[in-house]
């Protein structure tokens, strides 16, 4: 008798819990390793919200089960940062929904949308989670090239008519992870023409909808007219707030997929703890100085991590936003051949390329998840590396 189900059987374990395993192997032996693999933002959660957390942790009638589709303190704040910061308006009953953190949302969402034997478009590369669910729900993965020369923005020509139209649903993630390319409410106005045309659900996975640079504002799918008839969109406090442990985050956008998703849900969590969902939407309800304050963090990591590796010949784009950068892996070398040298020479973890997808091939992903005194000592560990040359 097989123990294990076929689905999970083909499912390679996730690459940052193999990554994990072999950084507790290096630090058991007494290497001081520098993580820049997972994306993982290394700042404290504001206070503010860690003390409506206590407050409420103290209620007892908030240790009872949250209403399967979240509290409406939550998804109230949710639509009003919609509306003040997109000028989208949102009805908080129909068209938001609480999730467990957007990977879980996202995860469930694949799932409740498409029929097995469906096709679903990712971006190549993505963010992995996208090619495991749709494995997991039986579909059909189309990849949707994402390319440097073009900003890593999809070219919806490259797709074939055949994939057009026998497509279900479309995934776009801006600002995006791992490129950390951004865009302008142009590119969702084409996605949302090209899914009218070919009558395809679209989500757009915002997870760094704030962590921005600049002057540059990331917009939402949802500001281009009608987009709610095809379109929903994932957002996360993980980044924003720096909440990753917390697990908490929305979507948001057609009434009827978000039904869909609610009904699967309820019959497989219990939605988040009260106090965590009171303590999010007091985060959302903020005026984001803290969420600024955060992002001029990021950016000057952004701007001495950038600088060094361009002064030892790596090449790589200056972001609008994310916390990541998307640099090219040096000649010779394959994506995780250079993370492992990385991690075995220099005691670094990145996460190669190949990882979200064969067009992530001669990139390697790094997170700017440490202080600046570790970035400089980063930069000092790869000036003394002999890698030109490859292997």
């Amino acid at each position: 008798m097989t123990l294990i189900s076929s689905k999970i059987s083909q499912l390679p374990p996730y690459l940052f819990s193999k990554i994990h395993q072999k950084k507790e192997a290096l630090l058991a032996q007494g290497v001081d390793v520098i993580d820049l693999g997972i994306g993982a933002p290394d700042l404290p959660t504001p206070s503010f919200i860690i003390e409506r957390l206590m407050e409420e942790v103290q209620n007892t009638a908030n240790h009872r089960y949250a209403p399967y589709e979240g509290i409406e303190e939550f998804k109230q704040a949710v639509a009003a940062f919609y509306k003040q910061h997109y000028a989208v308006e949102l009805d908080p009953k129909t068209e938001v929904l609480t999730l467990i953190g957007s990977k879980e949302g996202i995860a469930n969402f694949i799932q409740a949308s498409i029929n097995p034997g469906e096709k679903v478009i990712i971006p190549d590369p993505g963010y992995p989670v996208y090619r495991t669910a749709v494995h997991l729900a039986g579909g059909i993965i189309v990849d949707l090239p994402l390319d440097e020369n073009n900003g890593f923005v999809p070219r919806f020509d490259q797709l074939s008519d055949l994939d057009k139209a026998e497509s279900k649903l479309m995934f776009l993630n801006y600002p995006g992870n791992p490129t950390a390319a951004t865009v302008e409410l142009n590119t969702f106005l084409e996605a949302i023409t090209f899914v009218r045309k070919h009558d395809i659900l679209i989500a757009n996975d915002m997870a760094y909808d704030l962590v921005t640079f600049g002057a540059y504002q990331a917009p939402s799918i949802l500001q281009v007219p009608g987009a709610k008839r095809y379109a929903v969109e994932f957002g996360s406090l993980s980044k924003s707030f720096n909440m990753t442990g917390w697990r908490i985050g929305y979507v948001v956008g057609n009434s009827e997929v978000i039904r869909a998703l609610a009904t699967l849900k309820s019959n497989i969590d219990s939605s988040q703890f009260i106090p965590i969902q009171k303590a999010a939407a007091t985060a959302l309800q903020s005026d984001l100085a803290v969420v600024s304050e955060n992002n001029r963090i990021f950016e000057a990591r952004m701007e001495c991590l950038h600088r060094g590796l361009q002064e030892i010949g790596i090449e790589v784009a200056k972001p609008q936003g994310t916390i990541f950068l998307w640099a090219k892996v040096p000649d010779g070398f394959t994506s995780m051949s250079f993370a492992e040298k990385l991690l075995q020479e220099a005691g670094i973890i990145v996460t190669p390329g190949v990882a979200f997808g064969k067009n992530g091939e001669g990139y390697f992903r790094i997170a700017l998840s440490v202080t600046m005194k570790r970035l400089h000592e980063v930069i000092e560990r790869l000036k003394r590396m002999d890698w030109k040359g490859g292997n």
